[in-house]
């Protein structure tokens, strides 16, 4: 049955030849797809691995742009921001997510703090910002939102990584992030102060990488997940951007060949869109990951239909 339903599959991908394959950028190892809509464009933010295929750790630069008007052609803007431009930072690019908000452009970024008079070094968020989509940017604050020291919750080092923020229809501005604990904060109308103390609560199966967002009148917290195999893609629900959150379970199993994913979801011309990352390309891994999508379906109470991974070379289906 398994060998007839991949056959299937195949063959229906050959006769669509119009439509996008995953992975869909195949020309760069790209990961931690974040999607902005902006006007009739959806633009892609991404961290990129540069680690050869024999290392066994992350080596990620900078931060690329792509856009698309149909979802099938990529343009490639290349890389656009790495933690070099921000003076406080060393190391990776981790995760990051590009907002629009009072027409200005914020890419909240996760890197890694210099050991200076601000923070003794570890995870730190940072936010540049820009008057267009893509760029230039530049440091919008010269220091980072947020340090190591501020979040005690946890003893390692890298908990203050993979920020989402979500402006939602009152113009309250809300930051998630965190590895291990789920930590959020509302901010300024400013995109680059805290408006309140930072909150810490941990969802079922939390890993890292939060997606939040808002449909109908339903929020959404989307995270990778320990699920029964790390990382799977799980999520919660609650009537408004600061909880409570009810745990919904499991909407994307293990991706191939990589030990991580994470999500970025957005809606666009009228269609639902899952991003995520495995490890599929030619040379590819868990250091070498490739972002691709897949279609997003709700039920009718608003939970998430499971996510069907379309195969490499293969064709999403409607």
């Amino acid at each position: 049955m398994k060998k007839t339903w991949l056959l299937a599959l195949l063959a229906l991908g050959a006769y669509l030849p119009s439509q996008a394959q995953n992975p869909i950028i195949k020309g760069v190892f790209t990961a931690d797809p974040a999607p902005l809509v902006y006007r009739d464009t959806l633009f892609l933010y991404t961290g990129h691995d540069t680690a050869s295929v024999q290392e066994t750790n992350y080596k990620m630069p900078d931060w690329r742009i792509y856009s698309t008007t149909d979802m099938v052609h990529w343009k490639d803007y290349g890389t656009r921001l790495s933690p070099k431009t921000f003076a406080w930072a060393t190391g990776d690019a981790y995760a990051a997510q590009c907002v629009y908000h009072k027409g200005k452009f914020y890419w909240f970024v996760s890197t890694f703090h210099k050991k200076d008079d601000n923070s003794q070094g570890g995870a730190a968020i940072g936010v540049a910002v820009s008057d267009r989509p893509t760029g230039p940017f530049k440091d919008a604050i010269g220091k980072a939102l947020i340090v190591n020291e501020m979040t005690k919750d946890l003893p390692h080092a890298w908990d203050d990584i993979d920020p989402t923020v979500f402006v939602d229809d009152d113009k309250q501005v809300y930051m998630y992030w965190g590895n291990g604990s789920c930590k959020w904060v509302k901010l300024k109308d400013t995109m680059t102060e805290l408006a309140g103390p930072i909150s810490t609560f941990t969802p079922k199966n939390y890993i890292e990488g939060p997606w939040l967002y808002k449909r109908k009148k339903l929020y959404y917290l989307v995270y990778a997940s320990a699920g029964t195999k790390p990382e799977m893609i799980e999520y919660c629900t609650a009537p408004s951007a600061a909880g409570p959150w009810t745990y919904r379970g499991i909407i994307q199993e293990n991706v191939p060949n990589s030990f991580t994913t994470h999500p970025g979801i957005i809606d666009y011309k009228g269609q639902s869109y899952f991003f995520y990352h495995n490890g599929a390309l030619p040379t590819g891994g868990s250091y070498r990951r490739s972002i691709c999508v897949d279609y997003l379906r709700y039920n009718p109470d608003g939970t998430i239909q499971p996510i069907v991974q379309t195969l490499p070379g293969v064709a999403p289906v409607k």
